[in-house]
């Protein structure tokens, strides 16, 4: 007996069926080629949460639900069929008009059914209101009270501000963009579309790359040709001049800065990157606010308010106390951590720079004003959040106000805000501290925190090891990071806007008796240039004369020795440094996480040195490193040959190996491999039956890898030559990917 609807795996008649024990089922009349069976009725509709189809189940109180289980759609069966039944059975024979008698029905009965015809395009409407609803009550559903229970923990005695924070998270849902939800939906059903090994990120700012926001629309066929598909813009928003702090001094969390744009332009480029299949991600400042902020205008009038905001002190009592046991991040640029304001005659908390207000997160308004800020961002297209200087939002006297558990309660509320109203958008945590400190801010597999966090210490020591040629470090490093759960996501980068710290472990190196002082002054002077025979070209930031620290700028190209050998017109050294960041790129490209490019170190461009001709860069050095890109140089991309020619044709090939085969996906197995050499780096990936043998020399001179794999031959992703994994001759700061054939 025919059902009277089409299967929706191949769109057959479905044929109404029993079997031998006389339970009715459904299925294809092209079975078994089609395979479709179901125990409910297909009602030839697709889900508008998932797309997949729906099913009439239940017979007493029918329901129409998604055939997939994981989706949860259901909802009443359509209205019109009702009524039509009803309008069957009520015919009118003597014993229905007794029972309308004995009934006695209200007239409001016989006004509803004109209303049902009515305008046939509202009820679709509401229709898909309705399901909009059910998606995002049982998105909350699902996390309410674990979010209420961390929230009242903050916030004791504050029912209010929860419940306004519920309403507004769904009336921000509601203002969700359509093409924005059918994403989050898509993400949603494939929760780790992130840990494909075919993801290539790039850094830049706005203005260096392309002008303005639209400039940079324009340039996004450059962006695909260079194989990226995640585009990390720097600062963009709203932040004084002069006092910005690279825009990390936000003075309005709703603007872009005028020359870069208008929200608008974020939006439209946004949309173009969708379109392309690139995911945007910015920046957003949760510690502080600029002092021209109109909250902190506000507070600065006297408003109490918004004095609550931040940490306000009639006199040095309390502040004092802080600096017993917090640290200083500047203690020669901005020392200390608070500011005497002389308009107020107050002191304000600064951790960072005397115009960065830190915001008081003990306040349940500034805790939702600022996830409202987040989510205005979300809801212009962006799909990663950065979280900037996750560590520091917490303040508690008699701590060092980093890490605390108040934190972490926090960045679990951001997780499960933005899985209720935005599931697609991903948190990336910016910690830069040691691998214990780091790790927490993952969460559990059960309660997780950020999406991703930045491999900042293997960047680190991937630079210790260029300068020291010993790769030990860097191996126990890795080490340490595979023992970790796959879940866990880095973003890996070997350079980045911001300068090179050289917070090594000390307390392992000191086996070796290194000196903790005397190592950090050989780092500086060798990436200064300053070393004999060193290749690197960099300069110096926040050098403190008195213990001797200090952090390094310079672009990838410049510290590994393209700009020296290019300026002494030395072929042969240009060759070798070429390879040498083609190497350094390999490795960050093997190790298991996201990698991500900063601009320009595509076609190896060097130090921009004009900064130190501006008035409002040469007290930074960072700006070394944040030059304008040069697109005379990119015009030289397919130009063998020349620096930009190489460097973005060897990196292209990387790229393109590594997004070809699952040993380079984040789930793949690695460990280290003994190479009996220090200076040579060697690991082993394995993936769905695929073995990689990575090796990676950080010596000026050839060298022997003499490991030992008695597995057979072994061809070269890179080079494509055949050998075999057993006492491998490397080329000087060369590398290898052998692929067991």
């Amino acid at each position: 007996e025919e059902a009277g609807v089409n299967c929706p795996e191949c769109g057959g008649k479905v044929l109404i069926k029993k079997t031998k024990k006389g339970r009715t089922y459904f299925g294809c009349e092209n079975n078994p080629e089609c395979g479709f069976m179901s125990w409910n009725k297909p009602t030839g509709e697709k889900c508008p949460v998932c797309g997949s189809f729906l099913e009439e189940k239940g017979k007493k109180n029918p329901k129409i639900v998604c055939s997939n289980e994981k989706c949860g759609y259901m909802r009443e069966p359509e209205p019109e069929k009702e009524e039509k039944m009803s309008e069957i059975k009520e015919e009118p024979t003597e014993e229905t008009e007794k029972k309308k008698v004995e009934v006695k029905p209200e007239p409001v009965k016989k006004e509803e059914k004109p209303e049902v015809k009515e305008e046939p395009i509202k009820t679709e409407k509401a229709e898909n209101t309705k399901v909009q609803e059910q998606e995002f009550e049982r998105r909350m559903a699902r996390h309410y009270d674990e979010l209420k229970w961390l929230y009242c923990e903050l916030y004791e005695n504050r029912m209010d501000m929860f419940e306004d924070l519920c309403k507004n998270l769904k009336n921000i849902y509601a203002d969700r963009k359509a093409d924005l939800k059918k994403q989050d939906r898509v993400r949603e059903q494939d929760p780790e579309w992130y840990k494909k090994n075919d993801i290539l990120g790039m850094m830049m700012y706005v203005n260096a790359f392309a002008g303005n926001l639209k400039g940079v629309k324009e340039k996004l066929d450059y962006v695909q040709e260079s194989n990226v598909n995640y585009l990390h813009l720097m600062p963009l928003l709203e932040s004084p001049e002069g006092k910005s702090d690279g825009g990390y001094a936000v003075s309005d969390f709703r603007k872009v800065q005028p020359e870069l744009g208008t929200m608008e332009d974020l939006e439209s480029l946004a949309d173009e990157c969708r379109k392309k299949g690139i995911s945007l991600c910015m920046d957003f400042v949760m510690n502080h606010t600029s002092e021209e902020h109109e909250w902190a205008k506000r507070a600065r009038a006297g408003e109490r308010e918004y004095m609550d905001r931040y940490y306000f002190y009639d006199n040095y009592d309390v502040p004092s106390q802080f600096e017993q046991t917090v640290p200083q991040v500047f203690p020669t640029t901005a020392p200390g951590n608070f500011t005497w304001l002389d308009d107020m005659k107050k002191f304000v908390m600064t951790t960072f720079y005397p115009y960065q207000w830190d915001l008081n997160y003990w306040n349940p308004v500034v805790m939702n004003e600022m996830v409202y800020n987040m989510l205005n961002l979300t809801n212009k297209g962006i799909d990663v959040i950065r979280i900037d200087a996750v560590p520091y939002i917490w303040k508690q006297l008699g701590t060092n106000c980093r890490n605390l558990p108040q934190v972490h309660n926090i960045v679990r509320m951001m997780r499960m805000i933005c899985e209720i109203v935005c599931p697609g958008v991903l948190l990336l945590g910016e910690v830069v501290m040691e691998p214990e400190k780091v790790v927490p801010y993952f969460g559990s597999v059960e309660k997780p925190e950020c999406h991703m966090l930045y491999n900042v210490t293997t960047m680190a020591t991937t630079w210790n090891t260029v300068a020291t040629r010993d790769a030990r470090l860097l191996r126990q490093q890795m080490d340490i990071i595979n023992r970790l759960p796959k879940d866990y996501v880095f973003l890996n980068y070997l350079r980045c806007h911001d300068d090179i710290g050289w917070g090594l472990d000390y307390g392992w190196l000191g086996q070796f008796g290194i000196n903790e002082v005397a190592h950090k002054k050989y780092l500086s002077d060798f990436f200064t240039g300053k070393y004999e025979n060193s290749f690197a070209r960099g300069e110096l930031y926040n050098a403190d004369p008195a213990s001797g620290d200090a952090r390094q700028c310079g672009t990838t190209a410049s510290l590994c020795g393209i700009e020296k050998a290019a300026y002494e017109k030395d072929e042969e050294a240009t060759k070798r440094a070429i390879r040498y960041d083609l190497t350094l790129h390999a490795y960050m490209l093997t190790q298991s996480g996201i990698p991500v490019i900063y601009s320009g170190d595509e076609i190896g461009q060097e130090n921009d040195y004009t900064y130190h001709e501006d008035p409002k860069k040469w007290g930074d050095s960072r700006y070394l490193h944040r030059g304008d890109f040069q697109w005379d140089k990119a015009e030289l991309r397919h130009t063998k040959g020349t620096i930009p020619g190489e460097m973005f044709e060897g990196l292209s090939k990387l790229e393109t190996i590594r997004k070809s085969h699952p040993v380079f996906e984040s789930t793949a197995d690695c460990r280290t491999v003994d190479t009996w050499d220090d200076s040579i780096l060697g690991l082993i990936k394995e993936k769905n039956g695929e073995k990689l043998v990575a090796l990676f020399n950080f010596s000026e001179y050839d060298k022997v890898a003499w490991i030992n794999e008695e597995d057979g031959m072994y061809e070269d992703l890179i080079s494509g030559r055949q050998m075999e994994a057993r006492g491998v001759q490397i080329p000087a700061f060369g590398c290898y990917w052998l692929l067991k054939k």
